[in-house]
């Protein structure tokens, strides 16, 4: 049967063959996505590229492509009707290994299509900083387990990308000096391309041995052969990345940290969430209850939102009610921050004040206009807040002679321990930096997993978290300018940035934190 189908629209089965691409998720292609998003049945290896399922509906059948039926189950779903996705690394028809698979579905006339993926052959070079060619026009790609003789491949002047050779490269690269090749040719070692684990080591042919003999080097690799990296220096951006490579540990709940973790990852870092707080509802309702009711009925002139979840929890009830967005018409509303205003903002509300200074209860009393009889008809705040919220903001307010209805929205309770090798790599200084955003959040950290080790980073948000992160023994190396979240992740990147320029200066290659620890794994 012809292979003719484009889509998913066949009345028929239908096998997909999708190029994962080199590593990086963010190179599949929107073809390969929007194929996965209507699969049946997906076949890969969930090891490398387990992270592009959630491209796949809820309930989507997952087969592991080592397992030695897999190829026939594709058949038999397709021939059952089901749409069957089979990823493969890189590009389907790049030196790949499914070629066997696709003949098995024209033998077993099922319809199919092959999706192209970016061959790491180009994409781990763009990632490296290195050209494909320069000045000589030529480009060769060649499989290091199938070639015996190199002296053809030494022969030509251009760039010569080798797949499957990093156990070989020293021999690989004799091999090509004897064959002809000048030993002061320029030569890349990268493993692990597109990803945050790239590593590459640059030297020439005749160094290769005292180069790579520490370099720790595993497949996957390149091993990439021409004058063209000589212009990596200058263009290397992926490595070369802020937070390039560095574990960062995201102590927030699921819903808080979406945000925060794209940033660190557009600063190459690895960032990995470890709840330690779980948001529940209040343990008695009718608080709240009464407090949107008030809300409706005109009891309030201000309601002071300190946090995105007291946004949410408000919402929460609104719905629950029928309500929306227009209740708050004729009264004004505050926000602590830039999250917390972001929130209200995706509500439908507009903050009519949010501190310019800093963003704390502080900053927001430090602008909040006293109570004028004369201006406002109501002298009643309504602050929707965590249970364990602090003093201040009732205080400050008070003081200004408004009247505070202080009401408990949502609980904060410590969550569950995390898997014990997380919790290893908290004590022991297997990630370079954490991240804290509130003092809850340092006080259940080190309650269900320890205390970070001390070569970790601590970036907090604000005065107030570094005064408890301190109290619990911890260096504060990082303090974010504004309260926020955006501005935390930045400041770590700009310490990371600060780190990598010195040893730079100092002529050492840039290590990460978690390197500089007694028995870390060295790279020279």
């Amino acid at each position: 049967m012809s292979s003719g189908s484009t889509t998913f629209g066949h009345p028929a089965g239908f096998v997909a063959f999708v190029g994962a691409g080199p590593g990086d998720e963010g190179l599949l292609t929107l073809r390969g996505a929007d194929l996965l998003s209507r699969a049946d049945a997906v076949v890969l290896d969930q090891e490398a590229y387990g992270s592009l399922l959630r491209h796949c509906r809820e309930g989507v059948e997952v087969v592991d492509a080592a397992e030695e039926d897999a190829a026939r189950r594709a058949v038999a779903a397709a021939k059952a009707g089901r749409h069957v996705v089979r990823l493969c690394a890189g590009d389907p028809m790049f030196f790949s290994s499914v070629t066997e698979e696709v003949a098995a579905c024209a033998e077993a006339e099922v319809d199919f299509e092959i999706v192209p993926g970016v061959p790491p052959a180009t994409a781990v070079l763009a990632y490296a900083g290195i050209p494909a060619a320069t000045s000589v026009p030529e480009f060769r790609v060649v499989d290091a387990a199938v070639v015996d003789d190199w002296s053809t491949h030494a022969a030509s002047a251009g760039t010569l990308v080798i797949y499957n050779g990093i156990a070989e490269a020293v021999a690989i690269g004799k091999a090509l000096v004897a064959a002809g090749r000048p030993d002061t040719t320029p030569v890349a070692i990268s493993s692990a391309g597109t990803t945050t684990e790239q590593y590459t080591v640059a030297t020439t042919l005749g160094r290769m041995a005292p180069d790579l003999k520490h370099a720790g080097m595993t497949e996957p690799g390149l091993i990439v052969v021409g004058e063209a990296v000589g212009m990596r220096e200058r263009l290397s951006w992926f490595e070369t990345k802020p937070l390039f490579g560095w574990r960062v540990l995201v102590p927030r709940t699921k819903e808080q940290s979406a945000g925060l973790v794209e940033q660190l990852r557009s600063y190459g870092a690895v960032p990995e969430e470890v709840p330690t707080i779980s948001v529940e509802p209040p343990r008695t309702p009718q608080q709240m209850d009464r407090a949107i009711k008030g809300l409706v009925t005109g009891r309030y002139e201000w309601v002071a939102f300190t946090s995105a979840n007291a946004v949410k929890a408000v919402r929460e009830k609104f719905e629950e009610y029928g309500l929306d967005a227009r209740a708050f018409a004729g009264l004004k509303v505050a926000a602590v921050g830039e999250a917390t205003a972001r929130a209200l903002v995706e509500f439908g509300v507009k903050p009519d004040l949010t501190p310019s200074g800093e963003q704390s209860s502080e900053g927001l009393v430090a602008e909040w206009p006293p109570y004028d009889s004369m201006l406002d008809p109501i002298n009643r705040v309504l602050l929707p807040r965590a249970d364990i919220a602090t003093e201040t903001l009732v205080a400050g307010l008070t003081e200004l002679g408004w009247e505070c209805d202080d009401v408990t929205a949502y609980r904060t309770v410590r969550a569950a321990p995390p898997p014990a090798p997380v919790r290893e790599a908290i004590k022991g200084g297997g990630f370079d930096a954490v991240l804290f955003t509130s003092s809850s959040t340092v006080r259940n950290l080190v309650g269900i997993a320890g205390k970070p080790h001390n070569v970790t980073v601590i970036a907090v948000i604000g005065p107030q978290t570094a005064k408890t992160a301190e109290e619990f023994g911890l260096r504060v190396d990082v303090m974010a300018d504004t309260a926020s979240v955006s501005a935390l992740a930045a400041g770590l990147a700009e310490y990371g940035a600060k780190l990598r320029q010195a040893a730079l200066a100092a002529g050492e290659v840039p290590r990460r934190p978690s390197q500089n620890r007694r028995g870390a794994r060295r790279r020279k």
